[in-house]
């Protein structure tokens, strides 16, 4: 593709950086065939090939509008064109910045932007988001029906592993997931205890930064990175072997340091080696030798592989092999490759697109007649509960269960 950005952009990181992504596109349409949005709406705007026409409009000059905001936001961001594309054209990146420039210029409605900086200053605070989802649990049995499914039922940590061993891995504690799904983390480090590897939590790490970054406060985003590299750097420098994550979706924002903070003078080389060791748990237990775990029980599921493993990380399969591998039997989903509707914020942002996705993804696991369905993302795993009669919960969990 032909480009002939503005001088204000043209001369800026992420101007330039925007131009190669944009050069690579040839416009194919390959992408409109896997796009959620597109084959919900039919509107060539909604899909990536339209999407990226707009940032390209607005980089060469363009004044954005509203209505380029909005389908900017009705993307998202699951990065299933990018396993499409032939061109290997790194949208989520364009994205970004895209909205970035159109947020600086188009702003928001007052409602908006407090909604905005509510979600960006009260889910990444642990403390906070823990205490409001007690409080939520607590009233949870007499709230209406429509809020009660959208939290989740208390859920206890099973006992954090105490044995010492000379192999050891940092894991991502996060915001959310503590509070929300706790058993998680506590799953990986039984599991990971029995295949020789301590796991260790910082706490002083928290919120990947991807909340922020997404609603276009890059800012805040780099405060997290950097306070998340500062609490892991001491314990790296002293021979962890890995990050590990068990959240797909901060996974792929970790991954992420290393370009994010590549202009960084202080933060470039830690950060590029923090997203070095980065592993997704399936990542983890794919190199582990698991014949010497006793497996007891295996169950049958259908797994919903977030657009942030599949996509993002582009680690599609991986868990999977990993489940049959210890004796699950993992039943087909139709549109596997298809996003489940949450997208971080986006079931709080976009709620009826968010909804109609929902019932897609829920009906084809459903339709396996799976009694368990796992996924690997905090926020797949609750936004799939409210809608799924099935129990939904993270594969890691399952894997403790049958290796306990």
């Amino acid at each position: 593709m032909q480009t002939n950005l503005v001088e204000r952009y043209a001369n800026t990181p992420d101007g330039r950086e925007a131009e190669d992504i944009l050069r690579k596109c040839v416009h194919c349409g390959f992408c409109t065939a896997t796009c959620p949005t597109y084959q919900l709406l039919g509107d060539e705007l909604d899909g990536p090939r339209g999407r990226i026409y707009q940032i390209k409009e607005v980089l060469e000059g363009a004044t954005p509008t509203a209505s380029m905001q909005t389908h900017l936001d009705r993307c998202l961001t699951c990065r299933s064109c990018e396993t499409t594309c032939p061109s290997g054209v790194d949208y989520g990146r364009l994205a970004d910045i895209g909205r970035k420039i159109v947020e600086d210029e188009v702003g928001r409605s007052w409602m908006q932007t407090v909604i905005r900086q509510a979600l960006i200053v009260v889910i990444p605070n642990r403390k906070l988001f823990s205490f409001l989802m007690r409080l939520g649990q607590i009233f949870r049995p007499i709230m209406p029906a429509p809020i009660r499914r959208k939290i989740p039922q208390k859920q206890t940590a099973g006992l954090w592993p105490v044995r010492k061993h000379s192999r050891q891995m940092l894991v991502l504690e996060a915001c959310a997931q503590p509070s929300a799904t706790p058993n998680v983390n506590a799953a990986a480090a039984r599991v990971l205890d029995r295949l020789g590897v301590q796991l260790i939590a910082a706490k002083e790490a928290g919120c990947c930064g991807a909340v922020a970054h997404h609603l276009s406060d890059h800012d805040r985003s780099f405060d997290a990175i950097k306070r998340n590299i500062d609490a892991w750097w001491p314990l790296v420098e002293q021979g962890a072997e890995a990050i590990v994550i068990t959240a797909s979706g901060c996974g792929v924002m970790v991954k992420e340091y290393g370009h994010l903070l590549a202009d960084d003078p202080l933060y470039a080389e830690k950060a590029k080696r923090i997203s070095a060791l980065t592993r997704d748990i399936s990542e983890v237990l794919s190199n582990e030798d698991l014949g010497g775990l006793k497996v007891r029980g295996a169950k049958t599921l259908a797994f919903h592989s977030p657009c942030t493993l599949q996509h993002g990380q582009q680690l599609s399969g991986l868990t999977e092999r990993v489940l049959r591998e210890l004796g699950f039997d993992l039943k087909p989903v139709a549109d596997s490759h298809l996003c489940c509707g949450s997208a971080g914020t986006y079931s709080i942002l976009q709620p009826d697109l968010s909804k109609r996705l929902l019932k897609n993804k829920v009906r084809a696991l459903e339709a396996t007649g799976a009694p368990t369905i796992a996924t690997a993302n905090v926020g797949c795993q609750l936004h799939l509960s409210t809608g799924a009669s099935t129990p939904v919960k993270h594969w890691i969990e399952l894997v403790d269960e049958v290796t306990g």
